[in-house]
């Protein structure tokens, strides 16, 4: 499994209507973290196709973020990539 979001509900439901997961699914808060699918790695396949962005396991964080103008944990994000190089 893996997460699927984009910046605009908008965008998230076009790609999930590409590859065929249904809009029920969607993860929101206070459930979730953020708004995002959970979809499988055939799901996952089939989005790269469709012209999804693969990221790392700061790619959530980051995407939270930029939503909310948080310049400190998007410096964080910057600070633990730059561990791993």
């Amino acid at each position: 499994m893996c997460h699927l979001w984009a910046d605009t509900l908008e965008e998230l439901y076009a790609m999930v209507d590409a590859i065929g997961v249904q809009r029920k699914w969607l993860q929101q808060p206070p459930k979730a973290s953020w708004v995002h699918f959970d979809i499988s790695l055939a799901k996952k396949a089939l989005a790269l196709e469709a012209g999804a962005v693969l990221t790392d396991k700061f790619g959530p964080m980051e995407h939270v973020a930029r939503l909310t103008g948080n310049k400190k944990q998007l410096e964080l994000v910057k600070y633990c990539r730059s561990l791993r190089e």
